[in-house]
């Protein structure tokens, strides 16, 4: 078989695609399995470091604001366009698989016109745009709410659930192993905070803004993820704050221990970080992002949010309430088991398992 993958930009859509690409290899070691992702983003690294071959293409997002950039896009688009049709032409796929994000648009575009059988995967609550595209023709839409006849045709849709990395299910280690794993106190309260794998701005800056009422909780400790672009600014503030009660790093990468120290995440209401929560029952505060399409994170959010499953707080809000919100959450015990309880009712577990099922059904109607 050979099975091509796109999509990506963000970790939101490349852990999905991995996860599908992980699932099929597991059960087909021999499948032929190319991704195609944007030239510089994140996918361009994660992809073969995740073992899997990737082609990359020009292609950026359209400023509807700058109509100089956006005729650059265009030009990019149509160079794009040409290029994946002579990926497709040349990899002779069985069958296409979108996951959102920039590169998947002009790919399964091409496979589409080509013949060839293509198959969505829809994140959030609120479907993206290139998905709506490429909806009218893919034989199968894999998403993870309820509610989406409002964007795609009822009769290609089927609830899965979004896909995440194998090793968080998999971890067994209790939370004080975790927390010694991660190299703090096993028996303190522990916040995790994470900003999507690029880090959140609004995020970082409400806890820069509080260290000092952080650093006054002997009881309580802090696990602070910033991402690169903030791991500087972000140390510094901790240095001259004094607090020895919160741990700052760039990148978690064994984020299947620092789920299970937490008490509390602390998190961006991305889609792959909902059910990341979902999945393993965490008790969360949200800050959807503001600089998304459709303000689709408010919307995932607002969904455990209406299930007792979330407490959120808006980035506009973050500064003044996010510590004092946290803070008190964490001190609240029986809020901590319902929130966890709401989110784990909400999982949607074998997601991948459940995608490569359809991938499969829709190959072998070919």
């Amino acid at each position: 078989m050979n099975i091509l993958v796109s999509g990506g930009g963000t970790g939101g859509h490349i852990f999905p695609a991995l996860s599908i690409a992980g699932e099929m290899r597991r059960r087909f070691p021999e499948a032929n399995i190319l991704f195609v992702g944007a030239e510089g983003r994140m996918e361009m690294e994660k992809v073969p470091a995740a073992g899997f071959e990737i082609k990359g293409l020009p292609v950026s997002g359209f400023d509807r604001k700058n109509p100089l950039k956006a005729l650059k896009a265009a030009v990019k688009l149509i160079k794009c366009m040409h290029l994946a049709r002579k990926i497709v032409k040349e990899f002779q796929p069985d069958i296409a698989i979108g996951v959102g994000g920039y590169a998947s648009g002009p790919v399964l575009k091409a496979a589409q016109r080509a013949g060839v059988p293509t198959l969505l995967q829809e994140q959030n609550s609120y479907a993206g745009v290139t998905n709506k595209l490429l909806a009218k023709k893919a034989k199968c839409i894999c998403v993870a709410y309820e509610g989406m006849e409002r964007f795609f045709d009822k009769d290609k849709i089927v609830l899965t659930g979004n896909p995440v990395r194998r090793n968080l299910l998999e971890c067994t280690a209790t939370p004080q192993e975790a927390r010694k794993a991660m190299g703090i106190d096993p028996d303190k309260k522990t916040v995790l905070i994470i900003g999507g794998s690029l880090g959140a701005r609004t995020v970082n800056n409400a806890i820069k803004a509080r260290l000092d009422q952080i650093a006054a909780r002997d009881d309580v400790q802090v696990l602070w993820q910033t991402g690169k672009f903030y791991d500087e600014e972000c140390r510094k503030a901790l240095e001259q704050s004094g607090a020895k009660n919160v741990v700052q790093t760039a990148f978690i990468s064994n984020m299947d221990m620092a789920y299970r120290a937490a008490d509390l995440v602390v998190s961006r209401a991305g889609a792959s970080s909902v059910s990341e929560l979902q999945l393993l029952g965490k008790a969360s505060i949200l800050v959807p992002s503001p600089n998304v399409a459709e303000d689709h994170q408010t919307k995932n959010a607002m969904a455990l949010v209406n299930r007792n499953a979330a407490i959120m707080v808006r980035d506009a809000d973050a500064i003044a309430t996010l510590v004092d919100t946290m803070l008190v959450a964490v001190d609240d015990t029986a809020k901590i088991a319902t929130l966890s309880a709401g989110a784990a009712a909400m999982a949607l577990p074998q997601a991948a398992e459940k995608i490569v099922d359809h991938a499969l059904n829709i190959i072998n109607k070919k």
